[in-house]
């Protein structure tokens, strides 16, 4: 084999005369390409891959080099277009001049592959490209289930931070690509660490398309202690919500009740408030026993859940207007043994006018009617009382304040405070741990003082 540095086969200037293919493979080798790529690569001058995927073509008998590195590729490949040879038909540089550089990868290069590296760096118009099947559609091909709505993750890149971002969406399908550093027990890890209420079930597909092809149904716990072939794609499939099962009530903290205890919905995965900022919004809300407690825009119930469990003497409505979301809060609530939870189905502000007045009022969410509701809320709280926000948004944070400012001037007796709330939480991935942002939240604390 010869050194990439010293090519044998010297192109013409043209810039443009040779072209460049990428020929994607598949474990199943150079049977698995189709007819014109396999033409592709036996016209080859010179043929550029991996030590592997060159072994699939040992008759080839133009220039080969074994490059792990694209951008030595890369660099070869302009030296090539570069030089400007003699042109000598005795030497056969004319009959040669015409045959392409090869390129092979693996799978589809356009799919977390060497593609988007070498449209940036070469001339598009210069790269044809002839992909393999990618491994991805493979495993949903083998799982016989549709994958047009799944989402991948890359073993490159920022890996942690996408699966992070899917894992907290809920979203229903994930492909992640697995290699030596992000093994699935780097990703089981993660998703222990961030201890998230939706759950997946989890498949292994290792050596898809090969003699060797393996795909197994594997647990969480299974992720961690087992061994896989480097080159695999763990597909993960969310999991509809468990049954109505009790808790263990007394494993349970008194304050600050972990996120994975409440079950979310198919469709509304994120509906939890934090347990950090649900602590904090409890600060604010000052709470005592015997209260009537609206919890405006419930999502799943977290809010309302813990109130109820710290003053089971206080009665806590949970109003959302979902109806996924109030399947959620009823879920919830049974599986805590509640009894001083109500789970309202409604729109505020409309529904609220039916409620008993309330001494607090927690405001999750308004749905875009958000100066309605506080004008309802501050009409029907008690003398007292208080409304508490968590607002993510900076357009919500300046209603609020206007309105405040409107209120102010009418009734001096009412005031406010504002808390930003910026938090992470540390996850262990693997042999190292980093931090994982929480939404920065705003908690706006609104109080009618006695007259």
């Amino acid at each position: 084999m010869s050194s990439p540095h010293e090519p044998r086969i010297l192109m013409p200037s043209g810039r443009g005369v040779v072209k460049v293919h990428v020929v994607g493979i598949g474990l199943d080798g150079s049977a698995g390409l189709s007819e014109s790529a396999r033409q592709v690569v036996e016209m080859a001058a010179l043929l550029i891959g991996s030590e592997r995927l060159l072994s699939y073509f040992p008759q080839h008998d133009g220039e080969r080099w074994a490059l792990e590195d694209l951008t030595e590729a890369i660099l070869e490949i302009r030296r090539w277009w570069a030089t400007e040879p003699e042109l000598d038909p005795s030497a056969g540089t004319v009959e040669t001049r015409d045959r392409p550089i090869v390129i092979l990868v693996a799978g589809d290069p356009l799919f977390y592959g060497w593609g988007k590296l070498l449209i940036a760096q070469l001339p598009p118009e210069k790269l044809t490209f002839h992909p393999h099947v990618s491994s991805v559609q493979l495993a949903f091909n083998r799982l016989r289930i549709p994958w047009q709505d799944a989402h991948c993750v890359g073993s490159q890149g920022r890996y942690f931070e996408e699966l992070t971002a899917k894992l907290k969406l809920g979203v229903e399908k994930i492909a992640v690509l697995a290699d030596e550093a992000h093994t699935p027990a780097l990703l089981a890890s993660l998703v222990k660490a961030l201890d998230l209420p939706t759950r997946y079930e989890f498949w292994v597909c290792e050596n898809l398309g090969a003699a060797e092809e393996r795909v197994s149904h594997k647990s969480l716990e299974a992720l961690l202690r087992e061994s896989f072939a480097p080159l695999s794609v763990v597909v993960m499939l969310r999991e509809p919500p468990p049954r109505a099962e009790p808790l263990d009530l007394e494993k349970l903290p008194l304050l600050g009740i972990p996120d994975a205890a409440f079950i979310g919905c198919g469709d509304k995965p994120g509906l939890t408030v934090e347990r950090e900022v649900r602590v904090l919004v409890l600060a604010q809300l000052a709470l005592q026993s015997g209260q009537v407690v609206w919890d405006v825009g419930a999502g799943n119930g977290s809010v309302s859940i813990e109130i109820a469990r710290l003053f089971p003497q206080s009665e806590v409505y949970a109003i959302e207007q979902t109806v996924s979301g109030n399947s959620a809060i009823e879920f919830n609530y049974g599986r805590f043994g509640l009894q001083n939870v109500f789970s309202i189905h409604g729109t505020a502000p409309e529904i609220l006018h039916r409620l008993r007045p309330p001494h607090r009022i927690f405001i999750g969410g308004s749905g875009g009617g958000l100066t309605k509701i506080l004008g309802v809320c501050a009409l029907r709280l008690l003398p007292g009382g208080s409304i508490v926000l968590a607002l993510d948004a900076f357009e919500d944070i300046a209603t609020v304040l206007s309105w405040m400012g409107d209120r102010v001037r009418r009734e001096p007796h009412w005031s406010y405070r504002i808390v930003q709330v910026q938090l992470s939480r540390s996850v262990a991935g693997g042999n190292s741990t980093r931090f994982d942002a929480l939404r920065p939240v705003s908690i706006v604390t609104i109080d009618r003082h006695l007259n």
